[in-house]
């Protein structure tokens, strides 16, 4: 049967340059080398089709616009803080499963969604998965605003994390990966890209459970 299911295309989140002549153009392109060269990112990580195909098979209904990747893209490097200030990366989580998800506290759809990832977190944190939820509040007092959100919510299941540097998602910019808050990342325990979804979603149904095991389900 074919699916039918509406999805956003991939074109929705590649960044146009504007083109000009001369040295507008020269500088353009070795801005884009420096930070291509920064990122350390592309095809670091194999490829995985077959896996990708498995999320993207699991995403529908509410998780329809989950899109399955899995084209190499790695993030054991990326860095940012715990509660304490202390610096952590992906690479910290390894032999986990992760469902990274990049929230802020003015971001109404990402305060909207975070009761669902609690939820979700409640129910299927364990030694294989975990939600690793990235605060981007920026700014010196970013970690207190962040915290007094989730005292708020009482959310006993996301812990702190946070980029108040911003420079997570600036990467995830660079690489046409996400636009705009929330975002998503599917990893595997190696911290390597199977799926990536912008914008909220309705985690904590069948249809989100549906794609958490079957992202859990991926090592057997």
């Amino acid at each position: 049967m074919e699916n039918t299911r509406q999805r956003i295309p991939r074109s929705a989140f590649a960044w146009a340059v504007p083109v000009a002549a001369g040295v507008v153009i020269v500088a353009g392109s070795i801005a884009a080398w420096l930070m291509l060269g920064n990122a350390g990112t592309a095809n670091e990580c194999p490829v995985q089709a077959a896996a990708a195909q498995v999320i993207d098979a699991a995403a529908v209904g509410e998780l329809a616009a989950l899109n399955g990747t899995g084209e190499g893209r790695g993030y054991a490097d990326l860095a940012f803080k715990d509660a304490t200030g202390a610096d952590r990366t992906v690479a910290d989580f390894a032999g986990k499963a992760l469902l990274v998800n990049f929230w802020a506290s003015w971001c109404v759809p990402c305060r909207e969604e975070m009761p669902a990832l609690d939820a979700i977190a409640a129910q299927y944190n364990s030694d294989r998965f975990m939600v690793l939820p990235i605060n981007l509040d920026i700014g010196a007092n970013g970690l207190e605003k962040a915290q007094a959100f989730l005292d708020e919510g009482q959310f006993q299941n996301l812990p702190l994390y946070a980029d108040n540097s911003f420079a997570a998602f600036e990467r995830l910019k660079r690489e046409a990966v996400a636009i705009g808050l929330p975002a998503t990342l599917l990893l595997d325990p190696e911290g390597c890209e199977l799926a990536v979804l912008q914008g909220p979603a309705e985690w904590h149904t069948p249809d989100g459970e549906a794609v958490i095991k079957a992202l859990i389900g991926l090592r057997g």
